[in-house]
């Protein structure tokens, strides 16, 4: 017998299954539970990073996976700009205070953006935003509809220019006085106060459906702030970070941070085998789907030792 079941023969159990992926909820009974993920889907391919319908519809079970109905509802009646709690209670007709603990709570599963603190909350795109988020909850249904909502059309979100994430070098692999501003990431961790290691969601769902092509490590994704924050289990010190920054340089991973000149946050240290978004030039054809870094490499015969760590996944990415 199979340890893990196959992809196609999953999507069909899951399919018959239906609303059995959705999660627990309280819900007017006034309207269909399925046109809130429908609708929620819809305002998701509104923002700027997309999140493409399908043929299959594949994209409502994996909403449903991951979203109640009560957070789908009011999901949907967000937008990509911050507004204030006051206009979206008028909008959804709900109390302030009822407004203000859901948003409170649906931001502590990162499916919005804001603070209570701020008063002003908008929804999280998709990519990068609630599947990162997933990290937690990531089990063998959510790595199969996730994997199979890429295939279907999912990953048609890294078409549009400008491209969501960019690489950006090898810090040890360009001289200080040569890397631009927007690319020097030790000179944005150097001005960091707090710093965070956490796992590759994308390594761990490949791990999930059985298909990992690669050994690199998996606790790796760095985020770093300019400010204090409350503790965490997963808070490292700056000399940590700066540590494993040139630990993955030299097993050869990739840097990829937003696509911003200024406010990066965090940096995935990619390969192009797990990455969703390195994959779209890897497996899906997309050429651009990350933006290049602004430096093509060079071998030096002095220093070269053919180990070729540089063939694979940077080769491609450019």
């Amino acid at each position: 017998m199979e340890r893990k079941m196959k992809r196609r023969d999953f999507m069909k159990t899951t399919a018959a299954a239906g609303a059995g992926l959705t999660r627990v909820g309280s819900v007017s009974p006034k309207e269909d539970t399925d046109a809130y993920y429908d609708r929620l889907a819809d305002t998701l391919d509104k923002l700027p990073n997309a999140f493409p319908r399908t043929k299959s519809n594949i994209e409502i079970l994996l909403l449903k996976k991951i979203f109640t109905p009560d957070e789908a509802w009011l999901a949907s009646q967000l937008t990509g700009i911050r507004e204030s709690i006051d206009v979206i209670a008028g909008r959804t007709g709900l109390s302030v205070e009822e407004t203000t603990k859901r948003l409170a709570e649906m931001t502590q599963r990162g499916f919005v953006r804001g603070s209570v603190n701020s008063g002003k909350f908008r929804l999280a795109p998709f990519i990068v935003g609630i599947y990162e988020a997933q990290l937690w909850d990531m089990d063998h249904e959510l790595a199969h509809l996730i994997e199979d909502y890429m295939e279907e059309g999912g990953a048609e979100f890294m078409k549009p220019r400008p491209a969501i994430h960019r690489v950006v070098p090898a810090q040890s692999a360009v001289k200080t006085d040569l890397i631009l501003p927007y690319d020097d990431v030790k000179a944005v961790l150097m001005a960091s106060k707090s710093f965070r290691v956490r796992d590759c969601i994308c390594r761990v769902q490949q791990d999930l459906l059985d298909s990992r092509k690669c050994d690199f490590p998996v606790h790796v994704c760095l985020n770093f702030a300019p400010v204090e924050r409350p503790p965490s289990p997963r808070d490292i010190s700056r000399e940590e970070a700066l540590d494993l920054l040139d630990e993955v340089e030299e097993i050869g991973l990739v840097h990829s941070v937003t696509n911003v000149a200024k406010g990066f946050y965090y940096v995935c240290n990619c390969c192009g085998c797990c990455c969703g978004i390195l994959r779209g030039i890897t497996e899906w054809g997309i050429e651009n789907s990350a933006a290049s870094a602004n430096y093509y490499s060079v071998i030096d015969p002095d220093e070269c030792t053919g180990c070729g760590k540089c063939v694979s996944t940077r080769e491609k990415i450019g």
